[in-house]
């Protein structure tokens, strides 16, 4: 009797841990259907000459971990988190896909301003990755104080889709205009919107705007009127095409931003020649007047290589001469190793 007893609960405990198994499996499946993780780091080496004394050091860009949720086949999730310098939640958003041309996005993410700006630094071609005019007037890197540095974020809520069998895609968002990780410091909500047409499989074309009233984060020299924590207007355009053919890629945009009474503008025009299958040459030239009424300029003539060593990484070499219709010019140098997951 106690034979058939232990026997009995011997395969009793066999089926349970099998079931278990079983049940253990399909979370971990339905956790690699539902989750996709993703990261990157850009490491490298800058020598820059600009002022009284060069410098030259090692330096960590970008430490970057991504993560998607797929709620339902409409419905998902996506967070990024940035560990380089001082750690920060770069974005946080939900979306839900109303219809093939219709998603809805609410939370922190990319402001849909300019052709760059959107773009992943994993893709831009300058080590700098953005020109001058999108990281002044998108407020990527600090550049424009009042604007702050948000890596070209914010938070808000946002419509997009293709329309036309993709031949026309479209933006359109109501942000807070205060940059990321921050509530709105005033009543006033940033209008954001772009359009691209593509009429050929290599060609699009189009523009995009910004107009609001901003906080001022922090006093700037080019705007002295405004203090930090003063409400103004800002408001900004763009107008650009890009070109993408299996010999090369170009990208050129015009900007113009208006803080204020004080008129901004810039160009650039970024090529990739693509010379053997992984090896690209890449130029670049890139203007941008933070004073039109003062003549603020400056002019960048970018010059380097990359080679995609492996799908996603690659390792660059770029020279930059810099010069500034005010002051002297000065001669960067940069070496940058990207690896991505």
């Amino acid at each position: 009797m106690k034979r058939i007893l232990l026997s009995c609960l011997l395969i009793l405990f066999i089926y349970t841990l099998k079931a278990q198994d079983t049940h253990l499996n399909d979370v971990v499946n339905t956790l690699k259907e539902r989750i996709s993780l993703a990261g990157y780091a850009q490491v490298g080496y800058t020598y820059d000459d600009a002022g009284e004394k060069a410098s030259n050091t090692f330096d960590i860009k970008r430490v970057i971990f991504m993560a998607r949720g797929k709620i339902t086949d409409k419905w998902s999730c996506y967070f990024m988190y940035s560990f380089a310098n001082t750690g920060k939640i770069l974005e946080a958003y939900t979306e839900y896909q109303f219809l093939p041309q219709l998603t809805a996005r609410i939370g922190q993410f990319k402001t849909m301003y300019t052709i760059e700006n959107p773009m992943s630094p994993c893709f831009v071609e300058l080590i700098n990755c953005y020109s001058q005019a999108v990281n002044y007037l998108a407020g990527i890197n600090g550049s424009d104080p009042l604007y702050g540095s948000n890596s070209g974020r914010d938070m808000g809520i946002l419509i997009y889709g293709d329309l036309f069998k993709k031949k026309l895609s479209y933006n359109f968002a109501v942000m807070n205009g205060q940059g990321i990780n921050l509530k709105d410091k005033n009543n006033q909500k940033d209008i954001v919107g772009s359009l691209m047409v593509h009429p050929l499989d290599w060609l699009s074309v189009g523009g995009s705007f910004i107009k609001g009233k901003g906080c001022a984060v922090a006093a700037s020299s080019i705007n002295p009127d405004i203090a930090a924590g003063d409400s103004y207007t800002r408001n900004r355009w763009s107008a650009g095409a890009t070109i993408q053919t299996k010999p090369v890629s170009l990208r050129t945009e015009y900007l113009a931003g208006k803080d204020g009474h004080i008129k901004s503008d810039g160009y650039y025009a970024t090529a990739s020649i693509h010379v053997l299958p992984k090896f690209d040459i890449v130029a670049s030239y890139d203007y941008f007047n933070k004073d039109k009424a003062q003549d603020y300029k400056q002019n960048n003539y970018v010059a380097g290589v990359q080679w995609w060593f492996y799908p996603k990484c690659r390792l660059q070499a770029q020279y930059t001469y810099c010069d500034p219709h005010k002051g002297d010019s000065s001669n960067l140098l940069q070496a940058q190793l990207q690896v991505r997951f």
